[in-house]
């Protein structure tokens, strides 16, 4: 069973949610909170599997939620996918920056709602290749933060890890990054998973946001 957080601070748009949520067999909404803070607290007590989040509440915000639940080890399991009335903004990239596993836009049908929702759980993130793509081209090139691009653990890498991690950031599937490393699609998942644990990356958008802040990757080469 999925089990599923709700944080919005518009209860119409939660109880929508909920309502689609509920009508699935394997998903359960475990909880519902209308501001950050309240769903940090839920998200302690409830351990879900996924906190859908809205990216723009009072007293608490959905980055900085998103921050803080990256940042307990207590959360590790919790996999937040932001929700956002624009697509791809500047508060989205900051999402990203701050450890979602990738977004959703409130106007999503409802099929890929739920699909996304199941992809959330078993712990991918939510950035198809064309996304990551967009990601790069607005965001990404933009002047980095300030310490960002030292300590990352980039030295820990592989060679094949490496070029894994490249091809990520370029915004190439496993089966894509396969081929062009002339491996399997398992193998190239392997040098994907041993990338993100070594730069202490959530998930693979964290991956994407490493690769471009760390100096591994620079758009001109994407």
């Amino acid at each position: 069973m999925i089990r599923v957080l709700l944080v919005d601070d518009q209860p119409l748009i939660r109880s929508g949610f909920r309502a689609l949520l509920d009508l699935e067999d394997d998903i359960e909404v475990v909880a519902e909170a209308a501001d950050g803070s309240e769903g940090l607290e839920l998200a302690r007590e409830h351990l879900p599997d996924v906190a859908l989040v809205d990216i723009q509440m009072p007293v608490v915000d959905g980055i900085d939620l998103t921050r803080r639940i990256a940042a307990d080890p207590a959360l590790a399991g919790v996999h937040v996918v932001i929700l956002t009335n624009y697509g791809l903004d500047a508060y989205v990239f900051d999402a990203l920056r701050a450890g979602a596993a990738g977004f959703l836009v409130k106007d999503v049908v409802p099929e890929d709602f739920l699909h996304a929702v199941r992809v959330a759980a078993r712990g991918d993130a939510l950035l198809a290749p064309s996304i990551t793509r967009k990601l790069i081209n607005q965001y990404v090139a933009q002047p980095l933060p300030t310490g960002t691009g030292t300590g990352t653990g980039l030295e820990e890498l592989t060679s094949r890890e490496r070029e894994a991690v490249v091809l990520v950031a370029q915004g190439l599937s496993n089966e894509e990054i396969a081929g062009r490393l002339v491996i399997s699609p398992l193998t190239a998942k392997t040098h994907i998973n041993r990338a993100m644990t070594k730069l202490h990356a959530r998930d693979r958008a964290q991956l994407v946001v490493v690769a471009y802040e760390s100096g591994l990757v620079t758009p001109r080469n994407a």
